[in-house]
């Protein structure tokens, strides 16, 4: 049996049988192999068991393993290898003593023709589509015939050391009725506690089920039961059993049942990541219905406040102004006003006052008749008169030159226009909206704005907040931009996975100085540039601001509890002037721990 050989604290070799699915090295009193030294981490590596298959991963950075002298962060181990861990070396051996290598024998002895055959067609059956329930039944379908079994049952793990029957089939490739009462719950729980692959030979004698009621009543003679495990996950267990055949299955049978059972894990695994994908984008979908108000995603308080004073707005007849830097989505506010208000069905127009030359803007806000100026070869409507029975938004209504403010106040006054080169008045009735990223109250004080105007358009405010206020809002919105314009490019991303941790920090840290349209910009250029099933912060080009910090890698538990220590043992040594003894008494430990940490320290340093 595949093992590590090493010397123990007492001087003697000491052999570590490899018979987990997954074992732990460290030094901690957890740890499935503990070694000792102040160079060997409390999680320090990990030693996976797949058939045919031992690798062998270091936790962290901080944890070097080295095989054969090479530092790796994973190696796949063949026999005889060096293994390097904090100054134990370990030997990786795949025979036991007394056994030889041979050139032509393998670690493990080969299946036989009709489970490798069997094996085959359930693993063609998964790359098929197909009912999961119907897959399952065929496995059980599968091992039942191929063991000699009379029953076959998959059973998976649920909370709180539950567990649940989802497939009992018999010989006859039936489904079987009533199938937990023909379970014995004290092999499942035994196999479930160690997770080992197991055979009772025959359960009414065996002296770890002599007391059990459940292989009493049963009669349980042959059962085979192995566990379906996933990187140390355990998601339940494959049981077999006959109730007339003592020494029924084999240690070669059992082989093969694990060999299927990796199959069928790895499958469930697969399904349960699915489904819950499947979830999670349903449930991003509803969210995003529930935080949308209109056209406008946002569930942050500041948000919530503006959703709240627009519904009181939308049915007064009054006029608005909206406020904020820009890309925070002005223009989409007041479209909600007016999707909400009496006049929603009457035209919605829109003049962006920065955007018109100065000596065409009273023409374009009022219209203009044949011959009023040079090159008006034709009467033209204004934006104001169509507008009539609807709203007219005014974006950018700061850039609005003075001489234009006083017509503009003389409309708001009269609700009347004047056509350029007509003498005549016109009534309209219409609502105003305006909007501006500037600081009106401060040009009204510098002259550059009317005073009287702005009163005139501010009788109600709305402020938007901007993006980098309304802190996940910016997930949402983008989770939502990225599955807009996927399907426009022709990206399948999945909402619910489409940011990776690192563009999940650098978004929410993220300046946004152009708030909306900049977040919308870099994501149709990552879309369009990208290569992985998940934008990055890279992809997203997320430049942080001077003095923010890069996103964070999410670290093992372990790690980030050592790094936490560190740093506090650090600091209260600092506050104490580098007193070891005094630091010591403060933090209620050994001095010995303080000095142990502080050669730790030394080592990295030196290293």
């Amino acid at each position: 049996m595949a093992h590590l050989q090493y010397t123990a604290p007492d001087g003697q070799t000491a052999r570590f049988v490899i018979h987990r699915r997954l074992s732990t090295i460290g030094s901690s009193g957890d740890a499935t192999l503990r070694l000792e030294g102040p160079e060997v981490g409390e999680s320090h590596a990990t030693l996976s068991h797949e058939p045919g298959r031992y690798l062998i991963e270091s936790a962290g950075r901080k944890t070097p393993v080295y095989v054969n002298g090479k530092k790796q962060r994973s190696a796949v181990l063949a026999h005889g290898d060096l293994i390097a861990i904090g100054g134990h070396e370990l030997s990786f051996s795949t025979l036991d003593e007394s056994e030889s290598p041979s050139p032509s024998s393998d670690e493990t002895p080969p299946l036989p023709l009709a489970a490798m055959r069997r094996l085959h067609d359930f693993s063609r059956m998964l790359h098929a589509p197909g009912d999961l329930d119907d897959l399952l039944n065929a496995l059980v379908d599968q091992i039942v015939e191929l063991t000699r079994a009379r029953k076959g049952f998959i059973v998976l793990a649920r909370d709180a050391g539950q567990y649940e029957v989802v497939t009992a089939r018999n010989l006859q490739r039936e489904s079987v009725d009533g199938s937990a009462d023909l379970l014995s719950d004290d092999i499942i729980r035994a196999v479930i506690e160690s997770r080992k692959a197991q055979i009772i030979s025959d359960a009414l004698n065996d002296e770890r089920f002599s007391h059990s009621t459940t292989v009493i009543n049963l009669q349980l003679s042959s059962v085979m039961c192995v566990p379906l495990l996933v990187r140390g996950e355990l998601l339940g267990l494959i049981y077999v059993g006959n109730d007339s055949i003592k020494d029924l299955f084999t240690e070669d049978q059992l082989q093969t049942l694990e060999v299927f059972a990796s199959q069928a894990a790895l499958f469930l695994k697969t399904a349960q990541v699915l489904n819950e994908l499947r979830f999670e984008s349903t449930d991003l979908a509803e969210r995003l219905e529930r935080v949308k108000f209109g056209s406008i995603i946002g569930s942050c308080p500041q948000m919530i406040e503006v959703y709240k004073r627009v519904e009181k707005v939308a049915s007064a007849d009054i006029t608005v102004l909206i406020t904020g830097e820009t890309g925070t989505g002005k223009e989409l506010i007041a479209h909600e006003i007016h999707n909400r208000s009496p006049r929603a069905k009457g035209p919605f127009i829109t003049v962006n006052c920065g955007a018109i030359p100065e000596n065409l803007i009273e023409s374009e806000l009022f219209g203009h008749v044949k011959g009023a100026f040079t090159g008006a070869v034709a009467n033209q409507l204004g934006k104001f008169e169509a507008a009539d029975g609807g709203t007219i938004f005014l974006d950018e209504i700061g850039e609005l030159p003075l001489a234009l403010q006083v017509k503009l106040l003389r409309v708001l006054q009269e609700k009347q226009i004047q056509r350029v080169g007509e003498s005549k008045t016109k009534p309209v009735d219409i609502r105003v909206v305006a909007a501006t990223n500037r600081d009106l109250e401060a040009e009204v004080k510098e002259g550059s704005f009317r005073e009287d105007l702005y009163f005139r358009l501010n009788v109600i405010g709305i402020e938007l907040p901007p993006l980098r206020e309304r802190g996940e809002d910016v997930l949402l919105i983008a989770r939502y931009l990225i599955k807009r314009f996927g399907e426009e490019y022709g990206k399948n991303f999945d909402p619910a996975t489409c940011l990776d941790p690192s563009a999940v920090q650098g978004m929410l840290r993220f300046a946004w100085p152009g708030n909306i349209r900049q977040l919308e910009n870099h994501i149709k250029k990552a879309l369009v540039l990208a290569e992985g099933p998940q934008l990055t912060a890279d992809d997203l080009e997320l430049d942080l601001p001077e003095g923010a910090t890069s996103p964070e890698a999410i670290l093992p538990l372990t790690e980030a509890r050592d790094r936490w220590q560190r740093n506090y043992i650090n600091k209260v040594l600092t506050h104490n002037g580098g007193n070891r003894t005094k630091t010591a008494r403060d933090l209620g430990v050994d001095p010995r721990t303080i000095f142990r940490h502080l050669e730790r320290e030394k080592a990295e340093a030196e290293d």
